[in-house]
């Protein structure tokens, strides 16, 4: 990690960003920010920005919430086309970034019926790789470990992600304070154990 101890994640849409964000947060004990949401709760939905300010003032707006989020400590989630903001760039430099890769084949079913993304509009799946295909090389550029989530659950990608950052605290799960707590039980030579594995 980097003096900031700041995990940002960055990708395309609909990679899943914000849930793999969030159990990041719960298996490290860090602090959770969706930037996305900030806007939200601040100032509506983030379609009616683009439709009454435009992109340009979206991305303005965007990018000072960003410069709020990562001035903590913790895991924060960005929007797909944060990092087209010169300064949004400049602020990830200070902090461990995380690119998210995925493809149009993975992504499909979240966003052919998702309405609320006013760049998606028309052909979601063909606008999204049209993105996808512009954005790539800056997401590629500006982060400190990419981790491909095709194939991956929300579980398996959290686990890559931690994986990179060994010094990252960890949080015991239920599963395994219960076992560290539990007595072992008595094993009989005579009987046989097997495994589901």
């Amino acid at each position: 990690m980097t003096p900031s101890d700041t995990l940002v994640l960055v990708g395309p849409m609909a990679v899943g960003k914000t849930a793999v964000g969030r159990m990041i947060a719960r298996r490290t004990g860090l602090a959770f920010v969706d930037t996305d949401r900030m806007i939200v709760g601040r100032y509506g939905p983030i379609a009616g920005i683009f439709e009454r300010h435009g992109e340009n003032h979206f991305r303005e707006v965007e990018s000072d919430v960003v410069e709020e989020a990562v001035a903590g400590t913790g895991v924060v989630s960005l929007g797909g086309g944060a990092v087209l903001h010169p300064r949004t760039q400049e602020l990830l430099a200070r902090t461990s970034v995380v690119f998210l890769d995925t493809d149009a084949a993975t992504v499909r079913p979240r966003i052919s019926r998702d309405t609320g993304r006013p760049l998606l509009a028309g052909d979601p799946v063909a606008r999204w790789q049209e993105l996808y295909d512009q954005r790539r090389p800056l997401y590629a550029q500006l982060a400190t470990v990419v981790v491909d989530s095709r194939g991956l659950s929300v579980r398996g990608t959290a686990d890559a992600v931690l994986r990179s950052f060994p010094d990252l605290p960890r949080v015991p799960t239920p599963e395994r304070s219960q076992a560290q707590h539990r007595r072992p039980r008595p094993t009989h030579k005579s009987r046989k154990t097997s495994h589901a594995d």
